[in-house]
């Protein structure tokens, strides 16, 4: 018995919406480096779990002769899958239809599977290679913009959203992914600005080049725009999967554990000798972040702006964590305006996702300059400053080393309610560094002196040990303990687990207003 006509026509169609806008303009697709949209889906999935929606849809623009060309699927694939065995929805734009532009059928569709992935509760992941709106369409197709970015908003905190830069994204298409809590670039191939070069140059006469007006590492390292930056697709693809494994599906549920063989009670020696005597001298955060964390395993993001500032996932005892940490091996460690923005977001990011917050602390305050103050340090160091204090997950600090002037409270001070603080016995807790501090207190004492330099040294140790110890802060409770650098992983551990369950009320409001 042969197979009914009507199974053979659905597998025809089928057949047909896989070759997207055919073999040729495909093969263009690989030249250039890039995969095509079922590609990188069939890739960022576990295998065999992909079910695509609205296959056969096509658009319904009459205009231009646009009647004439109508290939299935509009340019973009929607649908759902699981990602190491969680459910996922997803949409992937296919430059090879109408070279990846929106229409009023393209927005339906994303709109779709985004409503689907709010009602769901499960991650939203948009991979973007696509020129912009559809002008055959015209408005039809603004208005399909805006249909996302409202529903953009609205999944914000709902629901973790993920955008992969693969291609190009220009105009109004970059505000969706700004608007999502994280973005991935690759290096190369992907481009993301309001404008391009020609019109910059026609309107300002500046001449730039697509890479450096809108590539991968402009973003990364010049604007902060974007949170990584990949070498190929494949690695692009990866950093999604690495970034969802430490997020939990919703708001309302918490980031699945790992399992590992870190021992909960290990010690380390040489945590005591990684912070320099000399409290001038610089040194790398990442050396103590990784000797804390399980299998030393730190998913760093945002490594190339504001790198004063380090953020990213890591696990104790296999519990997603938050990591905040200065770095004195940038600009001492000072919170600037770039360095602030940067982790105010994460930590929003991570008090809407159920995810505890490490802070590493050693900052010298914040940094000077008529640059940073002209630029708004001050209503941009109030953004970490806010995110900390709006933040209700469990929120644990160490001080390392400087804890300094107004810095000392921005950087998750027991006054902005954290739930634990140790710190180090090298940590230094005053309204600024002992040498500024001396300089103004004991100024006169110091030009009377037969020896200033010897008389200023002995009052420089004399305010360090009396006044900026950790024991002054512990005396009050302002510190929880001053702890031995070796027993920091297991202390931490165990403060994690004693908060685990933590609930804080807050004043009934429609929400605050954070000073963007």
């Amino acid at each position: 018995m042969g197979v009914d006509w009507r199974i053979e026509r659905v597998r025809a169609m089928k057949e047909e919406a896989l070759k997207g806008g055919g073999l040729d303009r495909i093969a263009a697709q690989h030249k250039l480096g890039k995969k095509t949209a079922r590609e990188r889906v069939s890739e960022l999935l576990d295998p065999g779990t992909f079910v695509e929606l609205d296959m056969f849809a096509t658009h319904n623009c009459p205009l231009f002769g646009m009647e004439r060309k109508k290939i299935l699927g509009d340019g973009v694939v929607t649908g759902y899958g699981k990602i190491n065995g969680r459910n996922v929805y997803l949409f992937s734009q296919d430059f090879t239809v109408f070279g990846g532009s929106l229409g009023d059928t393209f927005a339906n569709k994303i709109c779709k599977v985004m409503d689907l992935a709010v009602k769901n509760g499960a991650p939203l992941i948009g991979l973007n290679d696509s020129g912009g709106a559809r002008i055959q369409e015209g408005v039809v197709a603004l208005g399909g913009y805006a249909e996302i970015f409202f529903r953009n908003v609205m999944a914000s905190g709902y629901i973790p959203q993920i955008s992969a830069i693969m291609g190009p994204c220009a105009g109004g298409a970059v505000y969706s992914p700004a608007m999502t809590d994280f973005t991935v670039m690759v290096k190369r191939t992907s481009h993301m600005f309001i404008t391009g070069p020609e019109v910059i140059k026609t309107v300002t006469g500046e001449e730039v080049t697509f890479e450096d007006l809108g590539g991968a590492m402009t973003h990364n390292s010049r604007s902060g725009v974007a949170h990584l930056a990949a070498e190929d697709e494949s690695e692009c693809l990866d950093y999604v999967r690495r970034l969802l494994s430490y997020i939990p599906q919703n708001n309302l549920e918490e980031a699945p554990r790992a399992e590992t063989n870190d021992p909960v009670d290990r010690m380390d020696e040489e945590l005591g000798s990684i912070v320099p005597e000399d409290p001038n001298k610089p040194y790398h955060i990442r050396d103590i972040i990784g000797r804390v964390v399980d299998d030393g395993e730190f998913f760093e993001l945002m490594p190339y702006w504001g790198q004063n500032l380090m953020i990213g996932f890591a696990r104790l005892n296999g519990r997603s964590t938050g990591i905040v940490a200065n770095n004195p091996a940038y600009l001492a460690g000072c919170l600037d305006i770039d360095s602030s923005i940067k982790g105010a977001r994460f930590v929003r990011f991570c008090d809407a996702f159920n995810i505890p917050l490490v802070v590493f602390e050693d900052v010298p305050g914040f940094m000077p300059g008529t640059a940073q103050e002209y630029g708004g340090i001050i209503r941009n160091g109030a953004k970490l400053l806010y995110a900390f204090c709006e933040a209700t997950v469990p929120k644990l600090t160490v001080i390392l080393r400087k804890a300094y002037g107004g810095a000392y409270d921005v950087m998750c001070s027991k006054h902005v309610r954290a739930d634990f603080n140790f710190a180090w016995p090298s940590a230094e807790i005053a309204v600024m560094g002992p040498e500024g501090a001396v300089n103004i207190i004991f100024k006169r004492d110091i030009e009377k002196a037969e020896d200033p330099t010897a008389k200023k040294a002995e009052l420089v140790a004399e305010y360090r040990e009396k006044f900026a110890s950790p024991y002054i802060a512990a005396r009050r409770g302002y510190i929880d303990d001053v702890i031995e650098p070796m027993a920091t992983r297991p202390r931490l551990i165990s403060a994690l687990e004693a908060c685990a369950n933590k609930r804080e009320g807050r004043p009934a409001k429609k929400h605050g207003n954070i000073p963007l």
